[in-house]
């Protein structure tokens, strides 16, 4: 017993450093919330996951090769076996949801064989209520990919086309759709960068990972809150404002 204590706080400080804080997510670390039976090949679909963001970073791929290699691992997964490395209800048991927007669960993976003890990207698991939502945003500077774990969602996707003076985003629709159990979208800095998931059943949630800090030459990285209910343009843009995330929570959580 003294020695698996030993190896889980060894392994928490080793995985600490690859995960993304945003300020206003509250961030729930469950200690013991491992899985009884740790299966071997979720462990592979990680490690094979944190390869190809291992290539991402190293600038190996193109952020839309990575986008394209991400969704055929997707493809893969083995979902019920996820849920039982992740120990899905024992981590959501008696879960206390937001009133706006989504709680986000952050744990670290138990050490298994294959799987290295620091990731290459940060993993996270967003709960959400019905009619609550990921607010509009786009990135910087990052790739991330949603899974759905649990739940049923309607899902919108924008490229991001550009970043005007007036402080605004000029976007335009790619995705517009329900995603159910299983289904996932991914995002970069080059293709589908907006998105916005509204949970559409009782109780809904995302596995989330994200791969930071892609061009070492930008500063600074994260969420870009907008607006998308902004001024039609022609071919079906949107001038779209950037606002700040409470705004962001407050008219779209």
């Amino acid at each position: 017993m003294e020695n698996a204590t030993v190896s889980r706080r060894t392994f928490h400080h080793a995985t600490l450093g690859s995960l993304l804080t945003f300020s206003l997510l509250e961030t729930l670390f469950v200690s013991d919330a491992f899985g009884q039976e740790i299966q071997h090949v979720t462990g592979k679909w990680l490690n094979d996951l944190n390869e190809l963001s291992e290539d991402l970073r190293k600038t190996k791929i193109k952020q839309t090769q990575w986008q394209s290699k991400v969704e055929a691992l997707m493809e893969q997964v083995n979902l019920p076996d996820l849920l039982k490395f992740t120990d899905f209800e024992k981590l959501t048991a008696d879960l206390e949801f937001r009133k706006k927007g989504e709680r986000a669960i952050r744990r670290q993976f138990p050490q298994v064989e294959g799987l290295p003890t620091h990731l290459v990207f940060g993993h996270q698991i967003f709960a959400l209520q019905k009619h609550r939502s990921v607010v509009p945003h786009g990135h910087d500077n990052m790739a991330t990919a949603f899974l759905v774990l649990q739940g049923d969602f309607h899902g919108r996707h924008y490229d991001r086309l550009e970043d005007t003076s007036d402080n605004h985003m000029i976007i335009q629709p790619t995705i517009d759709r329900t995603f159910s159990v299983g289904q996932y979208s991914t995002i970069s800095d080059h293709k589908d960068n907006v998105h916005w998931f509204k949970a559409t059943s009782d109780t809904a949630f995302i596995f989330n990972i994200h791969v930071l800090n892609l061009d070492p030459d930008k500063k600074g990285g994260g969420r870009v809150y907008i607006d998308p209910d902004g001024t039609r343009l022609s071919g079906g843009r949107i001038k779209a404002p950037r606002i700040k995330a409470k705004d962001a929570f407050e008219k779209y959580g």
